[in-house]
Order: structure tokens, then C-alpha cells, then sequence
């Protein structure tokens, strides 16, 4: 057997066993989670071949024990939520839905805070981003897909991301990098950001989730942003931006307002952690109209200039160092969680969702082994319902297939039209799928 590292004080307080403590992020989105607002993304696998269910829930059962941090349910204590291990039977799998992720309610469907579906050829998980961010549910994903590739026969090694099911979890896996890295003190103050553009529209009824999704050439995307000097994800950030510019300038506002994406960054690759849980922050590219008109070629050197300027380790470390403190707060911790919560829901929206016209994501390409790879056609991505009527867009490659995807709660459909339009003027070939009608869609 494999001798395992020895791990640090973050791996032995978070380690399961009756019940463990929220990492930063875990703590706000239990804390803020509610029937018209899911902490929850998606990630979804098209198959070459039509799915096997029972396959499928075979696999479930052998990956899941590999991964007991998504085995957790949540449990509401006099301060604070808190995680135990779920032993409720499941999860199972189910047939898919027109209106995916859906806001999870803990008391619900035997606690658990994730969910696996099919249709067709296309296999997708959900889960509740208390338990993890991206990079540790697309690990699982990924696990769970070479399983389920050797449930119908295939040899597909453990490697490239994917991990041993027969092996025990690792204590690295459990550790919380937030409480891992924090510095000792905080070391500047938190700065406030203006009200940006908000880019609402008519709310539709609860439970209608509307998705849009365009596939894009990889090798495209990257000739185009290598046009302008830069990398595909600031080359999409900046044609989000030119659009909602656009949107903002033709509804004649008195007072223009930035424009600001909210990009999650993964600490991973500034602060070395084999951790399956969160360990996001986001930083804040913005154009502000009230300067002047930008021409496209403007904004994404903009665009460029900030993230290779804020993606460093010491403003993220103090961004994560005064998120830490502030939840150790002490006068915080004694406030009962029936006022606690009220009032972090009222700071995320004022810091957290009003400084930014949308969120733009970008896992970057799906790594998996090569045998892998012919029985996946693509993969795409989903961010769950937002506070207010917003679109959030995601995106993610397999091969030479970009999947971009806006999804959201607002009925007009002008910011995926648009920037699906400005990207096929700029030459890019563009198929466009969605669960709307196709006239709503094209209008």
C-alpha cells in the first residue's frame, strides 16, 4: 500500500468523523443558500455511445466512497452549519431534467448534495458548491466517468486526474487550503467596489432555469485571442464585456455604470494543495463607460493588463487571509446563526453580487487519460441559479470543442444572442443548443 504524507493541523481538524467544520466558502453558501438561489453548477459529458444506467449507477456506487467530502450532509447548529457523513442510501441516479440545478433543500432527498443524471448519450452531475469548487467536482466527475467506462469494458487507467477508486482517500484531500495559507493577520483593508451594470431582466417563475449553450472551435478561439495578444479566456471576458457595454449604452442610462465580470481563480497553481474542497477567489476586470468609448481592441488589452497584473500571490493571499479572519472572528461566532445568516446573505449581495454585471468562468480544457477520449465527444458546464434575473456564463473544451454556456433565471436572452453574434462577426463558427424554444432563442 501506498504510504500516505503526514498531514498538518488543517487535515486533522477537518478530517471526517461525527461531524466537520465548513472550510470560508462552505460557511457563506449554506449560509445564503435559499429556493431562489442555488449554490450549484453542473458538469455534464456528451458520450459517444447511449448511456447505460444501470452501468452508470454501478459506477456511482464504486466512485463515492472515494470521495466522502461529497458525502456529506449538512446539518444547522445554534452558530454555525456544519457538515457530517451522509450514510442515507444513494445517491442515484436518474433520468435528466428540461430545468437543471435546481436549489438543493437539506432536509430533502436523504440529505445528499449531489445528484447524477442521463438522457441519451449525455451523463451529467450536479453538485452543491458548500462541498467543493470546480476543480474538486470535475476530479470526481472525471473519476467517475473512467469507472464508468470500465462498467461497459474499457481499460482506463488512474491517471490524468483520474483517481484510484480502490484506494483510500488521502488526508490532503480533506485539508481546508483557506485555514492552510492564511497569513497570520490581515494584511490590508477590504476595498469597495462600485455598483456595476447589473444586467437584470423580467424573473421567470420558480423552477425555470433557462440554458444556452454555444460550441466553438478550440483551435478558433485561440487564433482570434492570438490576434489581439491574448489568451482565449481574456479574448471571451472582453466580448462579454464589449456586449453588456452595448446592452447597457442602448437602454440610454443617465448615468452609465462599470461593467465588471466576477472570474473565479484557482489557488491552486499559487498555493500547492491536493485539496478536493473550495479554494476560489475572484478577481474583477472592469470597463468603465463614464472614461469614454472603448474600442474592442481596448477592452481586451484592458482585460489582459488586469488579470496578469491581479492574479498574484499577494493580493490573493490578502483577500484570503481577511475572509479567514473575518470568519474567526469571535464576536461573529457567538451571534446565533437565525441572525447570522439574514445578515452574510445581505453582505454577499451588497459585496458579492453588486459590484458585478455577471460571472464569467473557465475550467480551461477537461484533462482525462487518452483512452478516455474517444468516448467523450464533449463537456460542458452550468452555474446555477443567481440572487437576482441574471445570466452567468461557463465554459469548458474537450478536444477541439468549446462549450459556452449562459444560464439563468431571466427570460430576455439579448446577452447570449449578442455575444454569440459578435463572435461569429469575428469569424468564429457557432452552434447554438438550448432549452428554450428556438424562436426565444433567435429573437
Amino acid at each position: 500500500m501506498r504510504r500516505r504524507k503526514k498531514g498538518g493541523s488543517a487535515v486533522a481538524k477537518t478530517r471526517p468523523g461525527p461531524w466537520y467544520r465548513m472550510d470560508n466558502a462552505g460557511v457563506l453558501y449554506s449560509a445564503i443558500q435559499k429556493e431562489t438561489y442555488s449554490c450549484t453548477y453542473r458538469f455534464s459529458a456528451v458520450m459517444a455511445e447511449q448511456v447505460d444506467p444501470e452501468a452508470l449507477q454501478r459506477a456511482v456506487d464504486r466512485t463515492m466512497p472515494r470521495f466522502p467530502g461529497f458525502r456529506m450532509r449538512i446539518r444547522r447548529g445554534l452558530f454555525w452549519y456544519y457538515y457530517e457523513p451522509n450514510q442515507s442510501p444513494g445517491p442515484f441516479v436518474r433520468p435528466d431534467h428540461s430545468d437543471p440545478c435546481q436549489p438543493f433543500r437539506f432536509r430533502e432527498d436523504g440529505g445528499w448534495l449531489v445528484r447524477f443524471y442521463y438522457y441519451e448519450n449525455r451523463i451529467s452531475f450536479e453538485a452543491f458548491h458548500a462541498l467543493g469548487d470546480g476543480a474538486g467536482g470535475l476530479t470526481l466527475f472525471r473519476t467517475l466517468l473512467a469507472v464508468y467506462l470500465r462498467e461497459l469494458g474499457h481499460d482506463i487507467p488512474a491517471e490524468d486526474g483520474v483517481l484510484d477508486v480502490d484506494e483510500p482517500p488521502e488526508p490532503e484531500e480533506w485539508e481546508d487550503p483557506y485555514a492552510r495559507y492564511a497569513a497570520p493577520r490581515t494584511v490590508r483593508r477590504k476595498v469597495i467596489r462600485p455598483a456595476a451594470y447589473p444586467n437584470m431582466g423580467t424573473a421567470e417563475p420558480f423552477h425555470t432555469f433557462h440554458v444556452t449553450a454555444g460550441l466553438v472551435s478550440v483551435e478558433g478561439l485561440r487564433e482570434r485571442a492570438a490576434a489581439y495578444g491574448a489568451s482565449i479566456t481574456e479574448y471571451l471576458a472582453a466580448a462579454l464585456i464589449r456586449v453588456l457595454l452595448d446592452k447597457q449604452k442602448g437602454e440610454n442610462p443617465r448615468r452609465p455604470k462599470p461593467v465588471a465580470l466576477a472570474v473565479p481563480i484557482d489557488l491552486r497553481s499559487m498555493f500547492p494543495t491536493r485539496s478536493l474542497r473550495n479554494f476560489i477567489l475572484t478577481v474583477r476586470p472592469c470597463i468603465d463607460p463614464a472614461l469614454g468609448e472603448y474600442t474592442f481592441e481596448e477592452i481586451i488589452r484592458q482585460v489582459h493588463h488586469y488579470l496578469r497584473a491581479h492574479i498574484n500571490r499577494q493580493e490573493l493571499l490578502a483577500d484570503l487571509t481577511r475572509n479567514v479572519r473575518f470568519q474567526q472572528n469571535r464576536l461573529l461566532q457567538l451571534i446565533p446563526g437565525v441572525i447570522k445568516n439574514p445578515v452574510m446573505a445581505l453582505s454577499y449581495r451588497l459585496a458579492a453580487v453588486r459590484p458585478y454585471s455577471t460571472t464569467f468562468t473557465n475550467p480551461g480544457a477537461f484533462r482525462m487519460p487518452p483512452a478516455m477520449a474517444p468516448h467523450i465527444r464533449r463537456m460542458s458546464a452550468i452555474l446555477g441559479q443567481g440572487i437576482c434575473p441574471r445570466v452567468h456564463c461557463a465554459c469548458i473544451s474537450c478536444g477541439d470543442t468549446m462549450t459556452i454556456t449562459f444560464a439563468g433565471t431571466m427570460k430576455e436572452t439579448d446577452t447570449e444572442r449578442e455575444f454569440f453574434r459578435f463572435l461569429v462577426r469575428e469569424g468564429l463558427h457557432v452552434r447554438v443548443e438550448s432549452n428554450r424554444d428556438r424562436d426565444d432563442v433567435v429573437r
